[in-house]
């Protein structure tokens, strides 16, 4: 089985396994975030293998229903459930801590095979690969000070990479649960949001390419 829990929204419903950071897909239903996350996961096993480990996933199984907001039908995960506030033990800790550097590994590969036109979204929308990129990293600035971790803008490889190993060093050290800093987020949550937003944006990326 694969524990998931439920972020539920006024209008839309986030499908989530507890145990794979990242593993995140919305519907307008509980049967349908169910099911959007189950197709999903073909293309979450890359992740998966290149973190090393073996994903073998049964059907989910609801462990818990958090109350979502707007920002859930807005199409971002938000609610933090009450099991992330469970102690993180140190092999679950380098587990996450590996899962969200193979996210970002293949994000970077992804764009550096992407064109840098991508094609319009369903609305006619969505940023090109490199406003994608920039928005990326800009949001995991963001999220590195709910652990702790605060760096200047930057705009060269060296920058980004030393923000990564900050950010992977907390995610990889166990925790009692609770927020890492006075109104942060706790590691678990943290290694979801981080690595759902990357690999949010990796599919949305490989959906846009033009076609050949």
């Amino acid at each position: 089985m694969t524990d998931v829990y439920l972020e539920i929204g006024p209008k839309r419903v986030f499908a989530c396994a507890t145990g794979w950071p990242g593993w995140c897909r919305i519907g307008r239903s509980e049967e349908s975030a169910l099911e959007a996350l189950t197709d999903y996961a073909p293309r979450y096993r890359p992740v998966a293998e290149r973190a090393g480990l073996v994903f073998e996933p049964g059907d989910p199984v609801v462990v818990e229903r958090a109350r979502g907001s707007a920002m859930t039908d807005f199409g971002a995960i938000e609610a933090i459930p009450e099991l992330d506030g469970k102690p993180v033990e140190a092999d679950e800790a380098a587990r996450a801590a590996a899962l969200v550097r193979a996210a970002w590994e293949l994000f970077d590969e992804a764009a550096a095979a992407s064109p840098e036109e991508l094609r319009k979204g369903p609305r006619g929308g969505g940023r090109d690969r490199d406003k994608m990129v920039a928005h990326v990293i800009e949001a995991e600035r963001s999220y590195a000070r709910k652990i702790g971790v605060r760096h200047r803008p930057f705009r060269d490889a060296a920058g980004l990479a030393a923000l990564r190993a900050d950010i992977a060093a907390v995610l990889a050290e166990p925790s009692q649960g609770g927020p890492v800093v006075p109104g942060g987020w706790p590691a678990r949550y943290a290694a979801r949001r981080i690595a759902w937003h990357v690999l949010d944006h990796l599919w949305e990326m490989e959906d846009r390419r033009p076609a050949p």
